[in-house]
């Protein structure tokens, strides 16, 4: 394997004000899966998610991190190497703690959960980022007075058809479809979709066919099948389903609170992350993609789960616990989803792990 090019790597995020090395790159063992730390840079402090893009120079890949600080920032790094540099400064995002970013329309776009906004920053030529071309305030409250007292964006990410940008907006028990102008780069705000008051949304994934969508909610452990119209740009929700069994709500604190949410590559079965229970969810969908069960809940191997990944091969997944300080993976089972843990690698307050 060749270490110093995109394949057969992962990138890890981390939390620098929790010990986290920052950037880490690994290299990704291809007949078991297994990480190997190739290096780390701690250069932008707190990078809790990353995003893969392509730029023009040496290589092609560039890596995109948000800063999740009370300033916000987000950088761009040069992935030739086995230590990430970066390429350019950090540009401010004009909001606080930016919590996820996706590429879209040939932009940046990151989700500020602090403020409730998003964000737009331009791809320079050499994959270095320009200074914010325009920031979209969310507007707006939900019940639970502790953590919905105003908006608060959780994730972006563009449509399958790449003509929408939806920002999932945990404060407002919302999602909001915009329209990302190709000339300057500002987000306009087509429509939004209410969601049950107090589930507080935090991420979506979308079926491979595109005609569906899957919300996680972080505060209630629970997920939101909703029919997705790309020529309309509406988002329909359907029903909910619970990701936990029972009663079960999560370990010796009594609460759960569910990160993320992947949908298998042959769109059969979703797979959730669940902090404070501790566990991956692992859900059955129907042909349509339209009916979620709960199938079964295996361990995370270990604590705090905020991350969930799902390897290009779709052979297998990624839990980084944050909280226990490392990347386990997991062997899927191709007829029941199943997921049995493989191994593990150290990586103090893990938050986020990408493949090239």
């Amino acid at each position: 394997m060749d270490s110093r090019n995109g394949a057969g790597r992962a990138f890890i995020g981390s939390f620098t004000s929790a010990g986290g090395r920052g950037v880490t790159a690994a290299a990704v063992d291809q007949e078991t899966g297994a990480l190997t730390v190739l290096g780390a840079t701690d250069a932008v402090p707190d990078p809790s998610y990353l995003v893969l893009g392509r730029g023009r120079g040496p290589g092609g890949s560039v890596l995109y991190a948000v800063s999740e600080t009370e300033q916000g920032a987000a950088a761009a790094f040069d992935i030739t190497h086995d230590v990430p540099r970066p390429i350019g400064a950090a540009q401010p995002v004009d909001g606080d703690s930016p919590t996820h970013l996706a590429l879209a329309g040939g932009r940046l776009v990151t989700a500020n959960y602090g403020s409730g906004s998003v964000t737009v920053l331009p791809v320079l030529e050499d994959g270095s980022l320009g200074a914010a071309a325009g920031v979209l305030r969310h507007e707006g409250s939900g019940p639970d007075t502790g953590r919905q007292e105003g908006p608060h964006a959780h994730q972006v990410l563009p449509d399958p058809s790449g003509n929408w940008v939806l920002s999932v907006d945990l404060g407002t028990d919302s999602v909001r479809i915009c329209a990302l102008d190709p000339h300057t780069g500002v987000l306009r705000l087509h429509g939004e979709t209410a969601l049950r008051p107090g589930t507080g949304p935090r991420h979506l994934a979308f079926h491979p066919e595109g005609a569906h969508a899957y919300v996680l909610n972080e505060l209630e452990p629970t997920v939101t099948v909703c029919r997705w119209d790309a020529a309309a740009g509406v988002l329909e929700p359907l029903g909910e389903t619970s990701v936990l069994p029972g009663e079960a709500t999560g370990g010796s604190t009594g609460a759960s609170y569910p990160s993320e949410v992947v949908v298998a590559h042959d769109g059969r079965f979703l797979w959730v992350a669940n902090r404070g229970h501790d566990s991956i969810s692992v859900l059955g969908l129907d042909a349509a993609g339209e009916k979620v069960s709960l199938v079964t809940t295996v361990s995370c191997g270990g604590h705090w789960p905020r991350d969930l990944a799902l390897d290009p091969t779709g052979r297998r997944l990624y839990a980084a616990n944050e909280r226990s300080g490392n990347v386990a993976w997991f062997t899927v089972d191709p007829e029941t989803g199943i997921p049995g843990q493989e191994g593990s690698l150290e990586a103090p307050a893990a938050s986020c792990v990408i493949f090239a």
